[in-house]
C-alpha cells in the first residue's frame, strides 16, 4: 500500500506563485506514474500534470507554460511549482501515484487564488 501527504496549498494573489508537494511512503517500489488532479467546487476533477519515472512529462492546456511538475525518485516526492497564478486555478489539489495497476490518492491541499 502507498501513502500520499500533500502539503503547500494556500491563498495567493493573482499573478503570484505557490509550490506544492507530495511525499509518497509505504511500498514505494512500483510507483510508475505521478500525476497531479484539481477539483474546484461545482466541477469535475481534472488532469494538471503527470510525470513518470523517467522524468517525462505532460500537462493540461490550461497551465501550460505556467506550472512545471517535477520527481525526485530518491526522495519519493513530486512537486508542482505554479506560476502567474490566476482566480481560476482557486481548487483543491490532489496528488496521485499508480503503484502497479492500482491508483492511491493523498487528502488534497486547497490553493485560493483571490485579490
Amino acid at each position: 500500500q502507498v501513502q500520499l501527504v500533500e502539503s503547500g496549498g494556500g491563498l495567493v494573489q493573482p499573478g503570484g506563485s505557490l509550490r506544492l508537494s507530495c511525499v509518497a511512503s509505504g511500498n514505494i517500489f512500483g510507483i510508475n506514474l505521478m500525476a497531479w488532479y484539481r477539483q474546484a467546487p461545482g466541477k469535475q476533477r481534472e488532469l494538471v500534470a503527470t510525470c513518470s519515472r523517467d522524468g517525462s512529462t505532460n500537462y493540461a492546456d490550461s497551465v501550460k507554460g505556467r506550472f512545471t511538475i517535477s520527481r525526485d525518485n530518491a526522495k519519493n516526492t513530486v512537486s508542482l511549482q505554479m506560476n502567474s497564478l490566476k482566480p481560476e486555478d482557486t481548487a483543491v489539489y490532489y496528488c496521485q501515484a499508480m503503484h502497479l495497476l492500482q491508483g492511491y490518492w493523498g487528502q488534497g491541499t486547497q490553493v485560493t487564488v483571490s485579490s
